[in-house]
């Protein structure tokens, strides 16, 4: 399920680039609306790694189409914060080391506050075993 909603989020932040080629960008009110059908921890997970995604790209320039708080380690969760100290980031089809902390609105809607450290590159053998993919 994880890998599927992970599509969703990387069609919602589908550059004005897609929409030129004739592809719908879905709307910022349907992501919204998919997002409030997930249970609290499904949306929270997912409301950060999105955040992860977004820092990212902003602020280190770099082409990110995936994150995941909990590759090599589970991720913990203490009501509305999230904290990812195993987590990976997919940049140009490799995968790349990621922590972060999270905290959200009660309603998981919402990011409050983030911070995030990213890290070397995962080498491919280890991939598999943290459920990572091509």
């Amino acid at each position: 399920m994880r890998k599927i909603l992970l599509v969703v989020l990387a069609c919602a932040l589908a550059t004005p680039a897609m929409a030129k080629k004739g592809r719908k960008v879905p709307s910022v009110a349907k992501f919204q609306s998919s997002l409030s059908r997930l249970d609290p921890q499904t949306r929270l997970e997912q409301v950060c790694d999105l955040e992860a995604m977004k820092r990212i790209r902003q602020e280190k320039k770099v082409p990110v189409d995936r994150a995941q708080g909990s590759a090599s380690a589970d991720s913990k969760t203490e009501v509305h914060k999230l904290t990812a100290t195993g987590g990976a980031f997919r940049s140009k089809g490799n995968w790349y080391e990621l922590s972060y902390l999270c905290n959200t609105s009660p309603d998981h809607m919402k990011v409050l506050s983030f911070v995030y450290q990213t890290g070397n590159a995962i080498p491919k053998t280890k991939w598999e075993d943290f459920g990572l993919w091509q």
